[in-house]
């Protein structure tokens, strides 16, 4: 018989403890929380606009424990978000069939030896089956317009005509007793990664077939020293997207990678049969030196408009995108639709009606929507925003009513997908899958203000309140800095550097946006030029001032300053340049802008950005040289670095550890053997906050 009374108990138990939960104090964010929040990825829309694929990650600190998979959401909410795949390893690059039935994606299954494309009728239901099998792995599949084909692309050997010669080449590579790189030019590597003899090439696989095609085997473009696709931070992408007519592909390639020592490179559009052949430049002039760079291929719903992201070249290293609207085929009739102020366009997406286009645009610490008409001009705000940050933007459906899906965050919120309303304005959530969790903790809004620079210029400030703030209290203050420099700080969660894990209970802080920062326009970014490190500082300790003068309960005797990547930079900057801080972090931080320039994988933007190479202006050079002024260091810093980083590779850190040493400045040195330009993995993330909070504790908190 049923256990009544035992289950009269359960349900009183489990009211109480929902109570409890509804009543209890929300508390400090922990590094657990931060770490095993799910991370909900962007969606992919159907062209139906009905339903939409996103891939969720429950992180795990030891990643073989770690699961990623992909969730079905119907759009108008009638259902909650159902698991699709239930596999041990990971999915990524979803893309759908033109009939809104299938969804292709990247996965590594058991008993491949590469990723490969798989694919999932969502109607008939059932596994999802491999389509590709090449030994060099496939990723970014593209349905073709009839959806018979995909196209992906694959990282082969320069050399590889086909897949058994990708075989042969590495098994010779595996049995050769030695292992060396060798290089006649640059680049010799990209963020972290060595380069060797393989290259992105676009291949073509027919659904049911065993083999794919190859589009760039035996090409001049693939054999030029300079080819090499769009780069970034996880490698060089081809990025290939369909034509209209389903004939051929369009892609982004590099034929200059080979000046990058010497000169600014960049990418093109290039075109290439669907069958193979030798491709066709669409974009630029036919010259070594090139010129603008294009990138983000997208055509509209009929297929009579070629979108395209163009940078243009000039004489700054800094330069927004433009999004540029052209008719296809002949790629006549170009309009440029720009943000205001010049802001770089960071994502756009074509309303299924062809007569407007969505952008997203940092302003300020948000990341917006704007929408234009395709024929060109100034978007405008699509509606207004208080907070956050949108991302991933998607639209298809009906061109009356079009479906309009993103990602959003901000700094208190964890990224979920949303459906904006584009006639109301905001959104509705779609998926709550990190909100249980969030609603558990203190997290503090963040709140904006501006000031004027000694030079000038309006800046902008973002500062957090530490869990449980008491306005009684006097808190210390952390001022963060951050990378890049053309990033900015926004309303949004981050995972290396999280504005509420570093505030915790105990301290305030504050983040500027220094001139170079992006979300300001196109001027502001370019002010940085000439004037790496110095002018931003002043700005950043401005700010210190401003912030304590405005927010009584700042305590402006207790201050430290941290960042990370062109952050350590300015940490290391500050190390000569003031003793307003009690203490100093450093992560991935130069001290030496002569040894960055000749060690670091990206080096002509740092000579253009001071106007030579040190040997011809060694005054600039050390000017603006933290090292230079290792006299005049005295303020305790705790500095981190990874072994495999070659962004900012280990030399700077051992100068900087060398001098401090040299100085007798009262330091800590963090090596992490495993990590490179990030600290990437749970535990070392772990003991990576806990230093940073020892350290912060231990100088602003202890007498």
């Amino acid at each position: 018989m049923p256990n009544f009374r035992a289950a009269g108990l359960l349900l009183v138990f489990l009211f109480l403890a929902a109570g409890a939960l509804a009543d209890a104090t929300p508390r400090p964010i922990t590094h657990e929380d931060l770490w095993l929040m799910p991370r909900v990825g962007a969606p992919a829309l159907s062209p139906d606009g009905r339903l939409a694929v996103v891939s969720v990650m429950n992180p795990a600190y030891d990643s073989d424990d770690a699961e990623s998979n992909l969730w079905l959401i119907h759009v108008d909410g009638s259902e909650a978000p159902r698991q699709l795949t239930f596999s041990t390893g990971s999915e990524a690059h979803v893309s759908w069939s033109p009939d809104s039935r299938r969804i292709a994606f990247t996965a590594r299954r058991d008993g491949d030896e590469a990723p490969q494309i798989h694919m999932l009728d969502l109607v008939a239901g059932g596994e999802a089956r491999p389509i590709t099998s090449i030994s060099t792995g496939a990723r970014r599949p593209v349905f073709s317009p009839d959806g018979q084909r995909i196209a992906f692309t694959s990282n082969v050997h320069r050399e590889a005509m086909n897949d058994e010669d990708s075989r042969r080449i590495r098994e010779e590579e595996d049995a050769r007793k030695y292992n060396v790189l060798t290089f006649t030019g640059f680049p010799t590597r990209n963020w972290n990664t060595w380069l060797d003899e393989r290259q992105p090439r676009v291949f073509v696989q027919t659904i049911g077939e065993s083999e794919a095609v190859d589009l760039l085997a035996g090409t001049d473009l693939a054999a030029h020293p300079g080819f090499d696709g769009a780069r970034t931070a996880g490698g060089t992408e081809l990025n290939p997207i369909w034509a209209p007519d389903g004939q051929s592909i369009i892609f982004v390639a590099s034929r200059n990678r080979d000046r990058f020592a010497f000169d600014f490179t960049h990418t093109d559009l290039w075109q290439v049969p669907a069958g193979g052949g030798e491709p066709r430049r669409l974009t630029g002039e036919d010259s070594p030196e090139g010129g603008d760079n294009w990138s983000g291929p997208s055509f509209s719903a009929d297929g009579s408009t070629l979108f395209v992201l163009r940078t243009p070249r000039t004489e700054y290293v800094f330069n927004a995108s433009r999004l540029m609207a052209m008719d296809w085929p002949g790629l006549d009739n170009p309009r440029e639709i720009t943000l205001p102020d010049l802001r770089s366009v960071r994502g756009f997406a074509v309303a299924p009606s062809g007569e407007e286009v969505f952008l997203l645009g940092q302003d300020a610490g948000l990341q917006r929507l704007y929408q234009a008409s395709t024929d060109g001009g100034e978007a405008r705000i699509a509606f207004d925003q208080s907070e956050g940050a949108y991302s991933g933007l998607v639209i298809a459906g009906d061109a009356e009513q079009p479906t309009v899906l993103a990602g959003f965050a901000s700094a208190r919120q964890f990224s979920e997908v949303v459906r904006i309303d584009l006639e109301n304005g905001g959104h509705t959530a779609l998926t709550n899958f990190t909100g249980d969790r969030t609603a558990e903790l203190d997290l503090q809004p963040v709140e904006h203000f501006w000031f004027e620079s000694d030079e000038g210029l309006r800046i902008h400030n973002m500062l957090v309140r530490p869990a449980g703030f008491d306005p009684a209290r006097q808190y210390p203050l952390l001022v963060l800095m951050h990378g890049g420099p053309h990033a900015m700080w926004t309303d949004s969660p981050h995972i290396r550097w999280n504005y509420h894990l570093l505030a915790g209970s105990e301290f305030v802080v504050l983040l500027t946006n220094f001139k170079g920062s992006t979300g300001f326009g196109e001027d502001f970014a370019r002010a940085i030029q000439g004037d790496p490190l110095r002018g931003p500082a002043n700005e950043i300790n401005q700010g210190a001032d401003v912030a304590i003068e405005r927010f009584p309960f700042i305590d402006g005797e207790r201050q430290c300053a941290g960042g990370a990547s062109y952050g350590g930079h300015l940490a290391n900057w500050m190390l000569g340049a003031t003793d307003r801080y009690r203490c100093l972090v450093s992560h991935a931080g130069l001290v030496n802008l002569i040894t960055q320039w000749g060690t670091s994988d990206a080096v002509f933007h740092r000579e253009a950005n001071l106007g030579g190479p040190p040997w011809e202006i060694p005054e600039v050079w050390l000017d603006q040289n933290p090292l230079m002024y290792a006299a005049n260091w005295q303020t305790p810093i705790l500095v981190t670095i990874g072994v495999k980083d070659e962004r900012v590779p280990l030399a700077n850190t051992l100068e900087l550890w060398t001098a401090l040493q040299r100085q007798q400045v009262e330091s800590r040195l963090l090596v992490y053997p495993d990590e490179d330009h990030w600290i990437m993995s749970g535990h070392n993330s772990r003991h990576f906050y806990g230093e940073v909070d020892a350290w912060l504790r231990r100088w602003l908190l202890e007498e």
